[in-house]
């Protein structure tokens, strides 16, 4: 049996009232692309609804702890939290960071042990253009091609998404690369792929912010194409 969980590691701009200080004058940093994934909260909740999956969701900004990025890498923090102090930093990993982490890795694990699989679909959005290079593709599926259940999901995704929104364009392991750090990556050292598989979902902000029907359309249309391509891997 499979168990569907949605995650949303970049899901709002908020600083935390003891954070404030760090942030301020940075209103429109963490208005922009760098301080949350634009409508990337509103997907997973719709994802998670239809699969009557448990969410779960982060809405402190990513300029404050990236939760999609390893303690170590270079962008767990941003350029403002880079200059708080040691006692500063690791306050912000143990307060939101590690919970986080440990709460979505308890989710696996206790499907795991019931003897389910985990099929996690990370949400994402993506800039339209970034450092002057214009992203051509309207939906990205991220994903491990080493990893068979992986692979074949998101094939299986980017067909149904064919069949129901020809229109659209859907890229695989674009605009980044589905082995790079992040979550899902950190979650597949941690389980073996016949018990999870690991996607994350990138949606063009563009579409999110032109909002109305367009938005709204693309949302259902995620949903029912991911519907349709687990059915046919069952």
């Amino acid at each position: 049996m499979d168990t569907f969980i949605i995650t949303c590691e970049h899901g709002g701009n908020r600083i935390p009232a003891r954070y404030r200080s760090l942030f301020r004058g940075q209103q429109a940093l963490l208005d922009s692309h760098r301080g949350y994934d634009p409508g990337a909260l509103v997907m997973a909740r719709a994802l998670a609804r239809s699969c009557g999956a448990p969410l779960v969701a982060s809405t402190v900004s990513r300029l404050l702890v990236d939760l999609n990025r390893s303690v170590g890498h270079q962008q767990l923090f941003s350029a403002v939290t880079r200059d708080a102090s040691d006692q500063t930093r690791a306050q912000i990993v143990e307060i939101y960071y590690r919970p986080y982490r440990l709460h979505v890795e308890r989710l696996v694990t206790q499907a795991v042990m019931r003897g389910d699989r985990v099929i996690h679909v990370s949400s994402h959005s993506f800039t339209a253009e970034l450092d002057g290079s214009v992203r051509d593709a309207d939906v990205g599926l991220l994903y491990d091609p080493s990893r068979p259940g992986e692979k074949a999901l998101s094939a299986r995704w980017k067909q149904s998404l064919a069949t129901l929104a020809p229109e659209l364009r859907v890229r695989r392991n674009y605009p980044y690369a589905g082995k790079g750090d992040g979550l899902t990556t950190h979650l597949r050292r941690q389980f073996t792929q016949s018990d999870y598989v690991g996607i994350e979902l990138e949606v063009n902000q563009d579409i999110v912010r032109a909002a109305g029907r367009c938005w709204t359309a693309l949302r259902h249309v995620l949903v029912d194409s991911l519907n349709a391509a687990c059915e046919g891997l069952r």
